[in-house]
């Protein structure tokens, strides 16, 4: 089943229905080990609609979240580790990355709050102090207070790949400013996890042309979804859950950055497409 969130009202689709329901505690309704039943049970509690279009116009979804934190795991996936080499070659930090890839532990960083968060048909930033920016298409998980992953979103995990090149230690500034993430357009909860030969697409639009296109599956990803979950918990305490992107492996070539205005397409099949703009700050 789907979630899609708009203010305090949740549309839900399972099995070909539309239901919905109004004022709704997000952080109260997602926030459930063994999602999947508990809202399969509680479907009697949202009304049916035949079209809910004019309700919930598909163009102005809210980000799946609300007291959530959402992290990020980094080089999760051999491109990864192979750009990250390369953006810090010239500053000889290229072989932290390399380290970390093969390290028992994985590297985990705080992203954003849902102040710094869009939607569906958001807007992102860009920094005006990088000139070098681009998006990463990241499968996100749902994990609740108690550690267990109950769903999936799509994460547009922006970057400034010049300032975390310059140096590691600027990496909460290349990561983690106004309107730095993008999640959704819905949570997905299935009743199983996540299909491992489930596909991340990403294209970038530049008025009429397409600057990038790449896809990889989730099963190219070093670690598994448990594993990053696990270290995340280890020694934190998330009382409404999170959402933790699992890194990227869909970098474009070094010459490309983004520009104002482009139009970014990330896709996970079974999740639905996450569409965002690009602005500047």
């Amino acid at each position: 089943m789907k979630l899609y969130k708009k203010e305090n009202k949740v549309l839900l689709l399972h099995e070909g229905k539309i239901y919905v329901k109004e004022d709704v505690n997000w952080d109260e309704l997602i926030n459930r080990k063994g999602l999947y039943k508990q809202l399969e049970n509680e479907l009697s509690s949202f009304n049916i609609l035949d079209n809910a279009d004019d309700i919930f116009p598909q163009e102005h979804w809210d980000a799946p979240i609300h007291s959530q934190e959402i992290w990020a795991a980094g080089v999760t996936y051999w491109r990864s580790r192979e750009a990250r080499m390369e953006e810090s070659q010239s500053k000889e930090g290229a072989n932290f990355y390399d380290l970390v890839y093969t390290a028992d532990r994985p590297e985990l960083f705080f992203k954003a709050t849902s102040q710094r968060t869009v939607g569906h048909h958001g807007t992102v930033n860009i920094r005006k102090d990088s000139n070098w920016n681009v998006p990463e298409p990241e499968l996100t998980l749902f994990i609740t207070s108690q550690g267990t992953i109950e769903g999936y979103t799509i994460g547009n995990d922006v970057s400034s790949r010049s300032i975390e090149g310059e140096n590691p230690l600027y990496l909460p500034q290349a990561k983690v400013y106004e309107a730095c993430a993008s999640i959704g357009p819905c949570l997905y909860v299935p009743e199983q996890p996540i299909s491992p030969t489930a596909k991340i697409e990403i294209t970038i639009e530049r008025g009429n042309e397409v600057m990038y296109h790449n896809s990889v599956g989730i099963d190219q990803m070093k670690r598994s979804h448990k594993e990053l979950a696990g270290y995340l918990y280890r020694a934190c305490k998330f009382p409404y859950g999170s959402f933790l992107m699992t890194g990227t492996a869909m970098v474009p070539d070094d010459d490309f950055t983004l520009r104002v205005n482009d139009k970014v397409i990330i896709e996970i099949e079974g999740i639905g497409a996450l569409v965002n703009y690009v602005d500047e700050i």
